[in-house]
C-alpha cells in the first residue's frame, strides 16, 4: 500500500527537496504540498493524505497549530513533525497537539521514509537526543496567560496595550509578566521572552 503524504513548509526550496527525496521511495508518494499552515487541513482533505510532513515555524497557521486542527478533524491522518528547530518545548508542544513523531531536518532520507511508515503504522517516533534533553529539562513552567502575554510583551508590546487586548488589568498583565521572568530566571521580560522563544515554550 502507498502511503499519501503531505509535505507543508514555507521554504519553497525545502519543500521540493522533501517531496523529490520521498517520492523515490516505492512505498511513499507525495501527494499534496502547502506553503503555509492554513492550507493543511483542506489538502488533508481533498488527497486523502494519510501522513502529514509539517514544519512548525510557518505563515499564518503554524505547524503545532496545524497539526491540532488536522487530529481534530482527521483523526486517521497522522502527523510527523520535521523541523530545523529542535527544541525541547515544541517537542512537548506537539506531542500535545497530538504529532506522532518529531524529528529535525538534518535526518537522514532513509530514516526520514523510515518515520513516516512507522508514523502510518501508528507508532511514535521521536529525536533521541531531544527526547533525552526533554525528560532532563522538564515540563514547560509557564501557564497559558503566561506564555500570551510573554509572546506579546517579546514584540515589544506596551502593558496597557496587551492589558486591552487580552482584557486584563494592567497590573493582572504585570503580575503574569513578573512571574514569567521569574521562572525563565531572567532579568526582564525581554530576556525571558527569548529564554522561553529559545526553549520552545512559545
Amino acid at each position: 500500500m502507498v502511503i499519501r503524504v503531505l509535505v507543508a513548509d514555507d521554504q519553497a526550496l525545502v519543500r521540493g527537496a522533501l517531496a523529490a527525496l520521498l517520492n523515490l521511495e516505492p512505498d511513499i508518494e507525495v501527494v499534496a504540498e502547502v506553503p503555509d499552515g492554513d492550507g493543511v487541513l483542506d489538502a488533508v482533505r481533498e488527497h486523502a493524505v494519510d501522513v502529514c510532513l509539517l514544519d512548525i515555524q510557518m505563515a499564518r497557521l503554524d505547524g503545532i497549530a496545524a497539526t491540532a486542527q488536522v487530529r481534530a478533524a482527521v483523526p486517521g491522518c497522522r502527523v510527523l513533525i520535521v523541523t530545523t528547530f529542535g527544541r525541547t518545548g515544541y517537542l512537548r508542544r506537539a506531542l500535545e497537539a497530538g504529532a506522532s513523531g518529531f524529528v529535525v531536518k538534518d535526518t537522514p532520507a532513509a530514516q526520514l521514509a523510515d518515520a513516516i511508515r512507522r508514523v502510518h503504522q501508528g507508532l511514535r517516533v521521536v529525536d533521541q537526543q531531544l527526547a533525552a534533553e526533554s525528560l532532563a529539562e522538564g515540563s514547560n513552567p509557564l501557564s497559558e496567560r503566561e506564555r500570551q502575554v510573554l509572546a506579546m510583551a517579546r514584540d515589544g508590546v506596551a502593558v496597557a496595550v496587551i492589558a486591552r487586548q487580552v482584557h486584563l488589568s494592567p497590573g493582572t498583565v504585570r503580575n503574569h509578566l513578573s512571574s514569567a521572568i521569574g521562572k525563565t530566571g531572567a532579568a526582564n521580560r525581554i530576556e525571558a521572552a527569548n529564554t522561553a522563544a529559545q526553549r520552545g515554550w512559545l
